[in-house]
């Protein structure tokens, strides 16, 4: 950890206790300023606030008071709280700085930083690049949005670590110095602009993420998109990733994905899914080999990676069917892109909370379905549904029945794909409770040796 003085003896607000506000004001106790905590909800029991008081922090709960912005106070908010609220409404009004968490990551970090952005793909590139670190002798650990407080993890990197960090437009409005070495933005579409307000001001936001980068930094970001950029005023060395044409940058060509010419493995032997997967690959891969992370270390990930828990999670091989656990995806829109995401012949395990709804709209989705197997109180829609399309439909009375009946049904090559477009609440507590259902099955089936 850097030992930085910048804000020692420095009035410091912070606002908004949660993980991110906890961890910020034990960090800027320990840098020497004056901290405060404000929270709008009363946290007369709230552990993190106790601990807090007992380091010698002040804690205030329950209301915003203005007269906080008397001492002309550094603001480091919570990223999700919006510029609207009253205080800090007064805050811009006296041309207070105001911050969010991840700058007190860069201020302090002895390690190189892999910032990702991006409207999607952002957790999955971050998560991947952090595989790839476990998987090479360099050391990379994962932090920001993802789960793991930035500012934290910052104090635990040396110099010959990598902090690669998931970055929202929220935490991207609140930075000053930050600089990523490595900055990636996966793609910018609309998105919370009940936050934003406009799409140009959402994009201004993820473009944060390279405003002080300099020449001996690099940006990589879409090519797809590159009219979002090209019109800046760039710095770094700027990279693109395609999986249509070759680039400056990383692309796929003939089935491969290449980088200065090089070969590095064959889409088909990923295991992440779908063309959004792909990007997510490139981006990542890219990040990876400007880190010096060797090619076999990549490889190794992306033969092995098995994604976001049930989100499209790849759980496993039995013989030469692949196993994706979607259990996260609990309406038709989530499903329609998992059953998208194959080329290949597709056993879909679907089915749960009946909401009252059909499912006609999954039709344009199904021509790579193979078989179905139906469960929970939507069973008798999907029947309908399958029979409707010709596809060979079976019924199961649960998850673990249907990988139990998919295996007389099962050719090589075929992908198994649990995508229930429904709710799990009729037969299990949570989806994530589903999902393990569905692993654990799979693992059933694998042959002892």
């Amino acid at each position: 950890m850097l030992k930085y003085t910048g804000l020692e003896n420095k009035n410091v607000l912070v606002i908004g206790l949660a993980k991110s506000g906890y961890e910020a004001a034990k960090l800027l106790s320990k840098l020497g300023a004056n901290v405060i905590v404000n929270d709008g909800k009363d946290l007369s029991q709230d552990s993190h606030a106790k601990d807090l008081e007992n380091r010698g922090v002040k804690v205030i709960g329950g209301e915003h008071p203005l007269s906080l912005l008397d001492s002309n106070p550094i603001i480091v908010k919570n990223p999700g709280i919006p510029y609207t609220v009253p205080l800090l409404e007064a805050a811009v009004e006296k041309g207070l700085k105001i911050l969010t968490e991840v700058e007190l990551s860069y201020l302090i970090s002895e390690a190189p930083i892999i910032g990702v952005t991006g409207t999607n793909g952002k957790t999955t590139v971050t998560s991947l690049i952090g595989d790839m670190f476990q998987k090479s002798r360099v050391t990379g650990k994962v932090s920001g949005n993802i789960g793991y407080v930035a500012s934290k993890v910052a104090q635990e990197v040396t110099a010959n670590d990598y902090l690669v960090t998931e970055l929202s437009s929220f935490q991207l409005l609140g930075i000053d110095r930050y600089k990523p070495h490595i900055a990636i933005i996966t793609n910018i579409y609309s998105a919370h602009l009940d936050y934003h307000e406009s799409l140009e001001n959402y994009q201004n936001a993820k473009k944060e993420i390279y405003k002080n980068q300099t020449e001996d930094d690099y940006l990589i970001c879409n090519y797809h998109q590159r009219h979002l950029i090209e019109s800046e005023s760039l710095s770094a060395k700027t990279y693109y990733f395609s999986t249509q044409q070759e680039v400056d940058g990383i692309y796929v060509k003939d089935g491969f994905i290449v980088f200065q010419g090089f070969r590095i493995i064959h889409k088909d032997d990923l295991v992440l899914p779908g063309e959004h997967n792909l990007e997510n690959i490139l981006a990542a891969t890219l990040a990876a080999l400007l880190a010096s992370i060797s090619v076999r270390a990549i490889i190794d990930s992306l033969t092995t990676f098995s994604g976001i828990e049930h989100r499209l999670q790849y759980v496993g091989s039995n013989k030469t069917n692949k196993y994706y656990n979607d259990s996260k995806a609990t309406n038709t829109l989530a499903t329609q892109f998992a059953l998208n995401s194959f080329d290949q012949s597709i056993i879909w395990l679907c089915g749960g909370l009946d909401r009252g709804n059909d499912f006609d709209e999954l039709i344009p989705y199904m021509k790579n379905v193979k078989v179905m197997v139906a469960f929970g109180e939507t069973q008798s829609k999907f029947v309908k549904l399958g029979e409707s399309q010709g596809k060979y439909v079976i019924t199961a009375t649960d998850v673990q029945d249907a990988v139990d009946k998919i295996q007389d049904a099962i050719e090589p090559n075929d992908v198994v794909l649990l995508s229930p477009a429904c709710a799990s609440w009729d037969q299990y507590n949570t989806f994530e409770e589903r999902g393990n259902k569905f692993i654990k099955s799979f693992q059933a089936h694998l042959p002892s040796f």
